[in-house]
């Protein structure tokens, strides 16, 4: 089997590496610098996005951690991203030490690195798989999963920033229903992703063309569509709500909807 370093491809741009770019890391590619400087051009506030979303994360797993009733101890994140500062182990584990956390991404450079740098606290527990959101049937199967999460008790569903990364109507529910069908109820899937709705007319427009010609990845889901991926479970409140407005008021100076176009949202299995 070829190393982690030996499977990464410099010469395609790769959503982590690309966020990884927008967040200030160093750990990106020419090819992903340049992909996001396109998106860039297009868009010049999705470096703010990219930081709103990570503050999201924060406190998302804050609220899990902290004052979820019963509290969550067990995180599934997919889609993990290079490591930054504030990781899903590390808020979780501030909160409560004994979290145990399974990173899951299919990008190597992301598993070399978070096998380095994401180390666990004493009391709890880390691991990392490298698989793809897409197939979630092997996340699932992989034995390090069952070896660090019990099943028999709630797990957080960490879906940052990632879904939209699976693209077409409706094509992101079975994979969410997969994931969500072995846990116990009392389990919770985080959820924020791109959108489109808060653009005007024309930034939809020029997005759309940015989609159709392969300039960009992300396919964007609306309000509606969201409550049809989440169909089924109890949403948290606030329910669907803006990104920067998810567990957090308004303030002054923050970016307008436009600038982030994330919709964020939780949910409890019943």
């Amino acid at each position: 089997m070829a190393s982690g370093a030996d499977r990464i491809n410099a010469d395609v741009a790769h959503p982590a590496r690309r966020y990884n770019y927008w967040l200030g890391g160093k750990d990106n590619f020419a090819a992903d610098r340049a992909s996001a400087d396109e998106i860039e051009r297009a868009f010049p506030t999705a470096r703010i996005a990219a930081q709103a979303n990570r503050q999201t994360l924060g406190r998302m797993v804050t609220y899990l951690a902290r004052d979820a009733k019963p509290a969550i101890r067990q995180f599934l994140d997919i889609g993990t991203g290079l490591p930054t500062v504030d990781n899903t182990h590390e808020v979780a584990q501030r909160i409560a030490p004994e979290s145990r956390i399974v990173y899951v991404d299919n990008d190597p450079l992301v598993m070399s690195h978070a096998r380095a740098l994401l180390t666990s606290s004493p009391e709890g527990r880390t691991a990392y798989i490298e698989a793809d959101l897409r197939q979630p049937w092997d996340i699932l199967a992989d034995p390090q999963l069952r070896e660090v999460l019990d099943f028999g008790q709630p797990v957080a569903v960490m879906l940052i920033a990632v879904a939209h990364f699976i693209p077409g109507p409706g094509a992101a529910k079975p994979v969410l229903d997969a994931l969500l069908e072995p846990l116990v109820p009392g389990s919770y899937v985080a959820l924020t992703h791109m959108t489109t709705d808060f653009m005007t007319p024309e930034a939809r427009q020029t997005y759309t063309a940015m989609l159709e010609s392969g300039k960009s990845d992300v396919w964007p889901r609306s309000k509606d569509e969201i409550e049809e991926l989440l169909a089924g479970l109890d949403l948290v409140e606030p329910g669907i709500v803006l990104g920067t407005h998810w567990k957090r008021e308004a303030q002054p100076g923050d970016p307008a909807p436009g600038e982030t176009n994330f919709w964020a949202a939780m949910a409890l299995k019943p």
